[in-house]
């Protein structure tokens, strides 16, 4: 279950005319100085925040000074930074969520958003999980260098240019998200991938990449899932207190799944289906659909929807497009969720 809370401290829960379906972005979501502007005037979030980093011990602290400053040592776009702080931003915008009141029925992330959905939900606790974000960047330092590579076709349009397919290099690039239709993101390790992207450009196939210097959800990572499912060894695992709809699977997480090591492990080398899985969530009923992290991309997804379109279904974003006006803009948010 969430942590527990000061129970004279917290808004009795809302009941909003739709149930809420919080959002938990992934790698490229990233934004420098991200949800910087909460941090300090929002009590809850800066708690969760330095919790989180005094947990990852020296590394929490490097990872802080990085986070505030304009000139980070290590680039936001590296998996050492980029993940740890967008599972951060992501629980602790959760957190914030449950302290002002609002009580989700269901947590949907995407790629490393999963991992903070589980967390918001107790499968496993803030202390375990900041071990095992230190063990999932470890994992992936071994892995050479790639990326990803956002593509405006359906996975079946490119499949003569990905593993196994006919002028595709077996086990090189991959398809590593199934975004929205017509919305791909494609993975792999270098040079294979920059020779997709001018395959496309020939093709005249919109492409675009994303800011991630590794090739997750790929097979080319599949030795670092490996190396990170060890880590879960000693970490107890739960069944969620509140549903998890998987974007691994496009369903909800099952309780023999949430005790499983692999199943949250080797979704690291699994294609994200955000697509299947919003649209499968949507198909059981309206929701209010809250994004907690930068940049409102899934915010974008989601507003692609019919069910969204039609608003039988709304999407509230809790921070601005790009950084800057953080807290009025959460603030202006959570009036909507609240009223």
């Amino acid at each position: 279950m969430p942590p527990a809370t000061d129970a004279s401290a917290v808004p009795p829960p809302v009941s909003p005319a739709r149930p809420v379906a919080v959002l938990f972005p992934g790698q490229g979501a990233q934004q420098p100085g991200m949800a910087t502007g909460l941090y300090g005037p929002e009590p809850v979030f800066t708690a969760v925040m330095d919790e989180f980093f005094t947990l990852l011990g020296r590394e929490g602290e490097e990872l802080r000074e990085d986070w505030l400053s304009e000139r980070p040592r290590v680039p936001l776009d590296d998996a050492s930074r980029a993940q740890p702080l967008l599972f951060a931003v992501g629980y602790a915008l959760g957190r914030t969520l449950l302290a002002h009141g609002v009580r989700p029925a269901v947590l949907l992330g995407h790629s490393i958003g999963e991992l903070a959905a589980a967390a918001l939900a107790g499968v496993f606790d803030l202390a375990d999980a900041a071990w095992l974000m230190s063990a999932r960047s470890a994992a992936m330092a071994g892995v050479g260098p790639g990326g990803m590579l956002a593509v405006a076709a359906r996975p079946e349009e490119l499949a003569h240019l990905l593993a196994g397919g006919s002028g595709g290099a077996p086990g090189a690039v991959a398809v590593g998200a199934v975004n929205a239709p017509a919305q791909t993101v494609l993975s792999g390790l270098e040079p294979q991938l920059t020779a997709v992207e001018e395959a496309l450009r020939e093709a005249r196939v919109a492409a675009r990449r994303v800011p991630a210097r590794q090739a997750f959800h790929s097979p080319a990572v599949a030795g670092a899932a490996d190396v990170f499912e060890t880590a879960f060894r000693g970490v107890s695992l739960n069944s969620p207190g509140i549903r998890v709809w998987s974007t691994r699977t496009g369903r909800p997480v099952r309780p023999h799944e949430a005790a499983d090591a692999g199943f949250w492990a080797q979704q690291l080398a699994e294609p994200v289906l955000f697509w299947p899985a919003l649209d499968n969530l949507l198909r059981h009923g309206d929701f209010t659909l809250v994004e907690t992290g930068p940049g409102q991309g899934l915010s974008m997804l989601a507003r692609r929807h019919p069910q969204v379109r039609s608003r039988r279904s709304r999407v509230v974003p809790l921070l601005p497009p790009r950084p800057g006006g953080d807290l009025a803009f959460l603030r202006t948010a959570l009036t909507h969720l609240l009223t």
